[in-house]
């Protein structure tokens, strides 16, 4: 069998940032990378956003592995491992100068991959970016460009929902349901696929129902009753089963996907003020991740300023809980008083990142617009006692180089999905109101 042509990767600067261990995923082909994208990484070192720590973490890993040697001839990445390759600036080529200029970056690591392909006619050339731009610029000169997808998720219509329906259950289990211990043996429940940890299910037998959670740790199929937190109330199932996973100690990692309109923001507040005891601090972040991808310095202002929009939603979302008592009452001044000692802290989440998550109920909104990588470094650094809420809708992406398949949040619930300390939900009805649910399915 003939071996298969080893093909040649040109790596763009924002695959790197976006994963820094990038050059392990290639196989036997090699890797280009452009002195141009090198020039850009320089540029990132500094800061304590995740982009830098990317940044910093190549730059150590590619000098750990050229040591002393030279790039000339490239770098060995392993046995049965392509090599690195460091590639210098190059002359515009004389098919791209009219339309390309080498002012922009961008161009000029299309030019290198361009030169690249007319020089090995008999290997492939892939420009690897995670810039959609970009990739149609390359393809529009004939180059075969690709994004990186190391970490997507597959097939986003299948991605765990959290729940299930069950028809057909037999009519003494969901009476079982109904009585003390409010629960039945999972072997009891004949169904084609195993229920996982967590998992949520509705029971129906004609105009019987009930509503369960899969109990690993006993086997059993436990009741969900609807709970009414702080002034909220479920409205729907889903929302029934996220307030569960919300209250639920036993469960230290949770993540709600819907819609704008479906309730997750405010269902995790209102369950994190009522768990509030059991906690030091509540944190309510978000990634500050500007419409039209625009920086956050043409805002005037100063940095709360600046700011103010992007936390405004959550404040919303607080607001909305307080307008659920008398401003006489003391459930409406001790949310003002939990802002005021700063048990409950709504920030971004650069801001939050270096604190310590001792015994901390922290919600992270809009996850959809980090990273897998981000995600699992905010999880990695949960310490004892603490539980974190990711929310998000993973089809209203602002991030200009993530999407519903590489988001964090869609990665976080394929990868954890089956633990016992995590629980997902996926939020259908829109419950608003009647016209934002109108707008947001045919619009």
């Amino acid at each position: 069998m003939a071996l298969k042509k080893r093909k040649i990767f040109v790596l763009d600067t924002n695959v790197i940032l976006h994963d820094s261990s990038c050059i392990e995923y290639f196989e036997e082909h090699d890797i280009i990378l452009p002195i141009t994208v090198l020039e850009e990484l320089d540029q990132f070192k500094k800061g304590k956003e995740t982009i830098n720590f990317q940044a910093r973490e190549f730059l150590r890993a590619l000098d750990a592995l050229s040591g002393d040697n030279l790039f000339n001839g490239g770098v060995s990445l392993g046995p049965d491992r392509g090599r690195l390759f460091i590639r210098l600036e190059q002359k515009m080529h004389p098919d791209l100068h009219l339309n390309f200029s080498d002012h922009k970056v961008d161009h000029r690591i299309l030019n290198i991959a361009y030169h690249l392909d007319r020089e090995n006619p008999d290997r492939q050339t892939i420009l690897v970016s995670k810039d959609v731009n970009l990739r149609m610029k390359a393809k529009s000169i004939g180059l075969t460009a690709q994004d990186y997808t190391t970490d997507y998720v597959k097939n986003i219509n299948t991605l765990y929902t959290g729940c299930r329906v069950e028809e057909n259950i037999s009519s003494s289990l969901i009476d079982t349901m109904y009585q003390v211990p409010y629960s039945f043996e999972a072997d009891h429940l004949l169904t084609q696929n195993p229920l996982l940890p967590n998992e949520y299910c509705i029971l129906k037998n004609g105009s019987k129902s009930a509503l369960g959670v899969f109990d690993i740790r006993t086997n059993c199929i436990n009741r969900v009753e609807k709970t009414s937190v702080y002034g909220i109330s479920p409205r729907n199932a889903e929302q029934t089963f996220a307030m569960n996973a919300i209250l639920n100690d036993q469960i230290n990692l949770v993540s709600i996907s819907g819609k704008a309109g479906t309730g997750k923001t405010l269902l995790a507040l209102a369950g994190a003020l009522e768990k509030r005891r059991n906690y030091r601090q509540i944190f309510l972040a978000r990634p500050v991740v500007p419409l039209s991808n625009k920086d956050i310095g043409y805002l005037p202002g100063d940095v709360d300023s600046k700011l103010g929009p992007y936390m405004q939603p959550m404040y919303d979302n607080l607001s909305v809980i307080q307008n659920q008592f008398k401003e006489s009452s003391a459930k409406y001044k001790q949310i003002k008083t939990f802002l005021e000692e700063e048990k409950l802290v709504i920030a971004p989440l650069a801001y939050i990142r270096g604190r310590s998550l001792e015994r901390i109920f922290f919600i992270v909104d809009e996850a959809q617009n980090l990273t897998p990588l981000e995600v699992k470094t905010i999880i990695t650094r949960a310490g004892e006692g603490t539980k974190m809420i990711f929310t998000g809708d993973i089809f209203q992406i602002d991030h200009p180089y993530l999407d519903s398949q590489s988001n964090g949040l869609s990665y976080l619930i394929e990868k954890m999905q089956g633990q016992r300390l995590y629980a997902h939900i996926n939020l259908e009805s829109g419950e608003r109101s009647e016209l934002a649910e109108l707008a947001s399915n045919l619009l």
